[in-house]
């Protein structure tokens, strides 16, 4: 059965960081231009302190562009009760607006970031699952040969003798442990001890071929 498909991944930084980071520097700035700007009307009879604190003020913004400057300048020149509130209903909505997107990246950014962790548990849970069919696989090659070994093994004990045909059973009784060997802990000591084992058993092959070679009979011409 395959896995549940992913959640879309939002398109925004998986780097909690980066916006939480922006996001306090802005808020920052905003509350020291806001403490600005509320001081200066609390001072509106001292220029002094009204320019101070405006100008404290405006190193946090960017520079007003010409086009916003003749309209404030023009909204100034004509102190139209109804023109101040719709700029401030405007600025208003406009700020609500900021903070709502804001908030959207905020959560984009969140969801981003749990759908980032999701893809890399999927990719080590895929590359887990891989290495398993790889072990599997390889464990059924091994149990194949093993058993297709002992077959010969037995099919040589009955038609050729049981000389050739046990060490044939024994290699296919160690080529079906060779997974499980592999994966233990005493791998070493197993190999080790197959593999003086596989000398013993050579030089028993060895010995008992030269044993028969000497105890063979020789060779009489048959007699007339």
């Amino acid at each position: 059965m395959s896995p549940d498909p992913l959640p879309k991944q939002p398109d925004a930084p998986t780097s909690e960081g980066i916006v939480a980071t922006v996001g306090k520097q802005w808020d920052i700035a905003d509350q020291k231009v806001a403490a600005s700007v509320t001081i200066a009307r609390e001072n509106a009879d001292r220029p002094d302190i009204v320019r101070s604190e405006t100008t404290v003020a405006l190193s946090f913004l960017p520079e007003a562009q010409p086009g916003e400057l003749a309209l404030a300048r023009a909204r100034a020149a004509k102190s139209d009760p109804k023109e101040v509130a719709a700029a401030t209903a405007f600025g208003k909505n406009l700020l609500a607006s900021i903070d709502k997107n804001w908030a959207k990246v905020e959560a984009d950014n969140r969801e981003a970031l749990r759908v980032s962790q999701l893809k890399d548990a999927r990719i080590e849970e895929l590359t887990a699952e891989v290495e398993r069919v790889k072990k599997d696989m390889a464990s059924q090659t091994w149990t194949w040969i093993g058993g297709a070994l002992a077959v010969a093994g037995a099919l040589c004990t009955a038609f050729l003798g049981p000389r050739l045909g046990l060490p044939l059973i024994g290699c296919g009784m160690l080529c079906g442990a060779v997974p499980f060997i592999i994966e233990s802990e005493y791998f070493a000591i197993i190999v080790g001890t197959t593999l003086a084992a596989s000398a013993v058993l050579l030089l028993w092959v060895l010995w008992d071929k030269a044993r028969d070679q000497v105890n063979a009979k020789p060779y009489e011409p048959p007699k007339d």
